[in-house]
């Protein structure tokens, strides 16, 4: 089972060095590990970031057929349930999207094949910039110093005009743009609804945040054993920087969603996304939907492997409130405009930092 991370840490020692490895895989591998390397202990910036909720808890679920449907009264139904879904969780569960379950399958088996590249050759598409099309590591770079996550990921910078990924292994460049331009297809429904239900026009988003440009973000995770998982973390709690991400995982859990100032754990119906609400999408909805946190812990059994796939705008627009959901009496706006390529660029890996730089107090 995974374990959430607790708010005291004792003191960590390995006889691995963390300089010798280029990947937690790597690490993992390396002959009598028990403990984690001292660089890899994470210590939680919020008191309560241990609680977890333990109770049974129902996730949201949309049924995309019925979002999709011809059937007006199914159609409104369903843009009910996402208006809810977003007010109170800003997280829910696709179900019936159309994607085939060989092509879930497939791209998770891809990305598992890429981190079994031998490390040479995983080199060969390092990157330098978060910008960069493609990127892989473990370790990120933040404006506050080097973070050790115990994560390994493969990204790619997906735009409409534009596709690039790893040539290795044999297949995966194949079945990854495949799997990003069926999410293209379900967030862009997934925004026509969220268009409706905020009393707008259904193109309305697509127009005034130009999805015809709009960027995604590839992630492949991969998290392996941990030996001391209460005391590293995969993903610390953050909020994504788009508008809405789409996730699947296999079958190891690990996943939690901040829900009423608790942590829940998700565990994913079969062939089903989970999304969530991100950034650009509270901002744009002046606040009605939010943008969830999350965080991936670790456990000490078996390999999770997640695919992420953050949608936002295009890079060149400047994203704030929807000017038909703002008045100056009733409904000022709550967040200052802001670029969304400046916003990914600037976007820390902590929390809502950015988002709440963007918010205007009243």
């Amino acid at each position: 089972m995974a374990t959430a991370a607790p708010t005291q840490f004792p003191q960590t020692t390995s006889n691995v060095q963390p300089s010798k490895v280029t990947s937690v895989k790597t690490l993992t591998e390396s002959a009598d590990l028990k403990t984690i390397p001292s660089n890899y202990a994470y210590t939680p910036t919020d008191p309560n970031e241990a609680d977890v909720l333990e109770e049974e808890v129902s996730i949201p679920i949309i049924d995309f057929s019925l979002l999709t449907s011809a059937i007006p009264e199914q159609r409104f139904k369903a843009i009910q349930d996402l208006d809810k879904a977003c007010q109170d969780w800003g997280f829910f569960m696709v179900v019936n999207h159309g994607v085939p379950e060989s092509l879930l399958k497939g791209i998770i088996n891809a990305s598992t094949e890429f981190f079994n590249l031998p490390e040479e050759e995983k080199k060969e598409f390092a990157g330098k910039n978060i910008s960069d099309p493609i990127r892989c590591g473990s370790t990120l770079s933040t404006s506050n110093g080097k973070k050790f996550l115990w994560r390994d990921f493969v990204k790619l910078v997906v735009q409409p005009d534009q596709f690039q990924a790893p040539h290795k292994p044999l297949g995966f460049s194949e079945v990854a743009l495949e799997y990003c331009n069926s999410g293209r297809r379900i967030v862009r429904e997934l925004l026509k609804a969220i268009s409706e239900s905020l009393g707008l026009d259904n193109d309305y988003v697509a127009k005034t945040l130009n999805l015809d440009s709009s960027v995604q973000v590839f992630s492949a995770n991969l998290y392996p054993p941990c030996p001391q998982p209460e005391l590293a973390v995969g993903l610390p709690p953050h909020s994504d920087h788009g508008l809405f991400t789409l996730l699947i995982q296999n079958d190891v859990p690990g996943l939690q969603v901040k829900h009423n100032g608790k942590w829940v754990t998700i565990n994913p119906f079969p062939n089903s996304f989970l999304v969530n609400a991100a950034d650009q999408l509270e901002i744009f909805s002046n606040g009605k939907y939010k943008s969830i946190i999350h965080r991936a812990i670790l456990n000490n059994k078996a390999t999770r492997v997640s695919i992420a796939m953050i949608n936002g705008p295009s890079f060149e627009t400047s994203v704030a409130p929807a000017s038909k959901l703002v008045d100056s009496e009733n409904h000022p706006a709550a967040y200052r405009p802001m670029n969304y390529k400046e916003y990914v660029e600037q976007q820390p890996l902590q929390w809502k930092s950015l988002l709440d730089q963007v918010r205007i107090e009243v």
